[in-house]
């Protein structure tokens, strides 16, 4: 592809800047960094001029891109190739997907009490809403095999044309709904994380059941394919972040192919729900960072779920409209390309330790795999710990993650925006052109500097939740300080 080829060999320019933006807060940093493990969790600081500098060097930069560099890409080509990885990969895939729904299921109707190796939490909000959204964007459509509801619909499917019992008439799906569902499902799973309080243990279990039931019966009233494409939050929101990853889906027969990384930015078909999604999923990683500092906690304590709820609401309508508005601004397309990079920088900069730490959680599970006070391989009192993980490399990760992400996208909204304007007849030079993406630099620049300024602030949590269920899903809000 030369166009791929193009955009590869323009790169030097912004690597450097990348590098001098990631280089510089190196250099300045004291020797004695402000890392520390405070008991399970893993907290890396770094001085407060250290993060004034990088969010100082991301807003040079990236009005840098907007206004002063020309920075040229193509689309990539439309193709219709691809090939399906091998039979063996994929029914591998589709066997652990659904296992672990098996084993969420049995555990949460049939186990004990909750708490360590409660594989409800783990598997949601550990191994899916982290580590299977990093796999989403910087390897490959993994989801669309590991998905579980699918492989619950072909069974049902394969059941009932073994049976011999008459099928029904699929509905159209409504085109006027869009991808508003998964936008729905998506808001409803941030709430259940961040605000309600409960989502560990059987109510996150009687979620999985009610979320099972609903995809399967809009599975079988609009397609398994066509609600996977529209409705199903975890099928879009991965969807969406698979745009960076260099290996994308073809065809909903899970046909795959290669294309440069980050490259799926510059494609066709975003939406306004597109936007939103995006928009939700960088306000919530916002939200969680910022709720938890002690300054959020001086100014509005420890609420309970309704009052926590409001605040959610308030922040995220707050951080949407501001993305729409820019949007409608400075065009959907380049809006989105902007803030998804973001977004997943986000991701990888607050959760990665997250993933890594909590993660261990599995090692208690397969001893006592339905919470009945079993310890089959004698594991079933294993205690994560970060003591593998050296302080510097967890924070340049987080630098790394959050600059980077903040890069690329400045790169992204600049490059679509130009391509859009040629689109529409334009020609994709004009300095109107570029002076029309300053609120699109404002907006990333406000974002990324936020999110800085909360890696450095320090955290509270409640001192009572020393259970497993409640370092998987802590609360957003808690009541001891504790140094970051």
């Amino acid at each position: 592809m030369k166009s791929g080829a193009r955009l590869i060999r323009r790169r030097p320019p912004w690597l450097i800047a990348l590098g001098a933006a990631l280089g510089a807060p190196l250099i300045a940093a004291p020797p004695v960094l402000g890392h520390a493990l405070e008991g399970r969790s893993y907290n890396s600081p770094l001085p407060l001029a250290v993060y004034l500098l990088g969010a100082a060097i991301a807003v040079g930069l990236s009005f840098a891109f907007v206004l002063l560099r020309d920075i040229r890409a193509e689309r990539p080509a439309a193709s219709e190739g691809g090939s399906l990885p091998p039979a063996w990969l994929r029914t591998l895939l589709r066997v652990l997907g659904l296992v672990a729904w098996i084993w969420m299921a049995a555990q949460g109707a049939i186990g004990g009490g909750f708490g360590d190796g409660d594989v409800v939490a783990l598997f949601l909000w550990v191994y899916g809403w982290v580590g299977l959204a990093i796999l989403s964007a910087f390897v490959g459509p993994v989801w669309h095999w590991l998905d579980p509801f699918a492989t619950l619909h072909d069974i049902g499917a394969w059941l009932i044309r073994t049976l011999g019992i008459g099928g029904w008439d699929r509905a159209p799906y409504p085109a006027r709904l869009g991808r508003w569902p998964a936008v729905a499902g998506l808001a409803f799973f941030v709430w259940l994380e961040l605000a309600a309080g409960q989502g560990i243990g059987r109510p996150l279990f009687i979620v999985l059941v009610g979320y099972t039931a609903l995809t399967l019966a809009m599975m079988a009233q609009f397609g398994r394919d066509e609600w996977r494409a529209n409705g199903e939050t975890f099928s879009v929101w991965f969807g969406l972040l698979n745009r960076l990853a260099p290996l994308t889906l073809v065809d909903p027969d899970g046909r795959v192919r290669r294309r440069r990384f980050a490259s799926g930015l510059l494609e066709r078909g975003w939406s306004v729900e597109d936007l939103v999604l995006v928009a939700l999923g960088a306000g919530s990683i916002l939200f969680d960072g910022l709720s938890q500092t002690e300054i959020w906690f001086n100014a509005f304590g420890a609420p309970g779920v309704e009052r926590l709820t409001l605040q959610l609401a308030v922040f995220m309508l707050v951080v949407v409209g501001a993305v729409l508005l820019v949007g409608r601004y400075v065009g959907i397309a380049a809006t989105a390309a902007g803030v998804l990079p973001i977004a997943v920088g986000y991701l990888v900069g607050h959760y990665l330790t997250f993933l890594l730490i909590e993660g261990q959680w599995i090692i208690v599970a397969v001893s006592d795999p339905l919470r009945t006070g079993q310890d089959l391989f004698g594991t079933a009192r294993f205690e994560p710990t970060g003591d593998f993980l050296p302080p510097v490399l967890v924070w340049a990760a987080q630098l790394i993650a959050v600059a980077g992400g903040h890069m690329l996208g400045a790169w992204a909204g600049h490059v679509v925006t130009r391509l859009e304007d040629r689109a529409a007849g334009g020609t994709g030079e004009s300095r109107e052109l570029r002076l029309r993406q300053v609120p699109l630099a404002v907006i990333m620049v406000a974002l990324t500097t936020v999110t800085l300024w909360s890696l450095g602030q320090e955290l509270v949590r409640d001192p009572g939740t020393e259970d497993a269920a409640a370092r998987v899903a802590p609360p957003a809000a808690a009541l001891e300080i504790v140094a970051r």
